[in-house]
C-alpha cells in the first residue's frame, strides 16, 4: 500500500531537459536545479541545493565506435580514482557505476539516432544518499534517449 501512495509522489515535479544540439532528452528530478546550458550547447549541470549530489547530462560526437567511447569513459573514471563495480554494455547503450571513498558514480551512455553521436548522464552522490538516489537513477536511465 505504501508503494502505491509514494509512487505518484515520486513522479510529481519531474521536468524534461531537451538538448537541441545533439537531439536528446532526459527527465530531471524535482529539487535539481540547472546551471544553464554549457557554452558549446552540449549539455547542462544540475545540482541539489545543500546536498553533495551532482547530475551532468551531455552529448558528444563519436570519435570511432560507440563501444570505444564507452571504454574510454570507463578508463577515464578509473584514472580519476573510481573503482568500477558494475558495468553493462550493448551496441546501443552502456551503464557503469563505481565507488571512490564514500561517493558513488553512475554513468549512462546511449547511441543517438544518427549513429555518429551519443548522449550521456553522470550522477555523483554520497553513499549516504543511495536509498534516495536509487529510484532517481532508475528514472534517469529510462528517460535518457534521442529525440528521433
Amino acid at each position: 500500500m505504501l508503494v502505491l501512495l509514494t509512487g505518484p509522489a515520486l513522479a510529481q515535479g519531474w521536468e524534461r531537459y531537451d538538448n537541441a544540439r545533439f537531439g536528446y532528452g532526459i527527465d530531471i528530478p524535482p529539487g535539481f536545479s540547472g546551471d544553464g546550458e554549457s557554452d558549446n550547447g552540449d549539455g547542462q549541470h544540475f545540482s541539489v541545493n545543500g546536498k553533495p549530489i551532482d547530475l551532468i547530462a551531455w552529448g558528444g560526437n563519436l570519435m570511432g565506435a560507440f563501444e570505444g567511447e564507452v571504454a574510454g569513459a570507463m578508463d577515464f573514471a578509473q584514472g580519476d580514482g573510481w573503482n568500477i563495480t558494475y558495468k553493462a554494455t550493448t551496441p546501443r547503450w552502456a551503464s557503469f557505476s563505481g565507488l571512490k571513498v564514500s561517493r558513488i558514480l553512475y554513468q549512462r551512455m546511449v547511441l543517438l539516432c544518427d549513429g555518429s553521436s551519443y548522449a550521456a548522464f553522470r550522477a555523483e552522490y554520497s553513499v549516504a544518499d543511495r536509498a534516495e538516489m536509487d529510484p532517481v537513477i532508475d528514472r534517469l536511465v529510462g528517460s535518457l534517449r534521442g529525440n528521433c
